[in-house]
């Protein structure tokens, strides 16, 4: 029997070695083409600064010339990318795991809508004119409309169920969505205002509009960290899920309270951004498989890269002027949705 285990023991811990070693590789990737889309980010602008002179400036902040435009202008908005990269990402990939569907995103539990309400009602109802004043109404909007669509998914004996989930938070955000245009009809004033912000633009949003909300963005990715283990179980099935000692109804809440920080808070801070929160899950499964351990690890590296990317894309094709990040992730999100449907066999979960 001795003799028996030792040989297959080096057999059984060596594919785990492998893989392991394989997803180290793919993370240290990620880490890298974030590190050079930092850099190419805080580079590329309306003015070009070399890469050198960035280094240099980031190292040593003098306050003048190029190292101001750094400091003061690039670094906060690279920061603000950051944050709600890794926001919309890590909620597309609970949202994702919670509901065991593959194209699901963060806007399923209708915190788009929620918050693009409250946002119109700020304009049109207390005059508010600034990014930094209605960022807490969209937070508030976004937070409401999930609890709401929450309990409604909750309803009944048998608890939380993510079809139910699913199908409340569509139809609740395209009611909505539906009041939103006729206020942003009715009102000249909300029209202009929400115009930028509905197309999901970082335009003028530095430190006063991230960090009021960042503690609640760090609380939603510290949530998902200690309910990443239960979404394995959760993945098999509920009745398999509770013989491993999984707590499916807690897991299930925190989850819809992580996307609700995650997502209202990348919401109220930059407007709704399609795609993120859909798109990188898939790419972290096909990168290091279905653990969601390692998903997360992978989404925290791969969703920022992604919106730095679509940003930078947006600052150079139409020079001097730029497209909003989020029109840019409409054209690059839609072909690969697309590509996903048709797809005989979607990246499982």
């Amino acid at each position: 029997m001795e003799t028996a285990t030792a040989t297959r023991s080096p057999v059984a811990r060596g594919p785990v070695t492998a893989s392991n070693r394989r997803r180290l590789l793919g993370l240290l990737a990620a880490l890298a083409a974030l590190a050079v889309l930092v850099l190419v980010g805080i580079a590329v602008g309306s003015r070009d600064i070399p890469l050198t002179t960035v280094v240099d400036a980031l190292l040593h902040d003098t306050g003048e010339g190029d190292a101001y435009v750094v400091w003061s202008l690039r670094v906060p908005r690279t920061a603000v990318l950051l944050a709600v990269g890794i926001a919309l990402g890590v909620a597309g990939m609970l949202i994702q795991a919670l509901t065991r569907n593959p194209l699901a995103d963060p806007g399923i539990l209708g915190v788009n809508a929620g918050a693009a309400l409250f946002v119109a009602l700020g304009i049109a109802v207390f005059e508010v004119s600034s990014p930094g004043g209605y960022v807490w109404f969209a937070f508030l909007g976004a937070f409401l409309v999930t609890v709401v669509v929450y309990l409604i998914g909750s309803a009944g004996r048998a608890g939380i169920d993510p079809i139910q989930l699913t199908l409340a938070g569509v139809t609740l955000g395209a009611m909505l969505f539906a009041v939103v245009s006729a206020l942003t009809l009715l009102n000249p004033r909300t029209f202009e205002q929400m115009r930028n912000w509905n197309a999901g633009s970082v335009v003028g949003r530095g430190w006063e509009v991230l960090l009021p909300v960042l503690p609640f963005l760090v609380v939603g990715v510290l949530l998902a960290v200690a309910v990443a283990g239960p979404l394995n179980a959760i993945a098999l099935g509920d009745d398999l899920a509770k013989s491993l000692g999984a707590h499916i109804g807690r897991t299930r809440v925190v989850v819809v309270l992580a996307v609700t920080l995650l997502a209202g808070g990348a919401t109220a801070v930059a407007g709704p951004i399609g795609f993120v929160g859909l798109m990188v899950p898939h790419v972290a499964r096909w990168i290091v498989g279905p653990d969601q351990r390692w998903i997360l690890g992978a989404t925290l590296l791969l969703a920022p890269s992604l919106l730095l990317a679509a940003d930078i894309v947006g600052r150079t094709v139409i020079r001097p002027g730029e497209l909003p990040v989020g029109i840019v992730m409409a054209f690059v999100g839609a072909p690969i949705l697309i590509l996903l449907v048709r797809r005989r066999k979607t990246s499982g979960l």
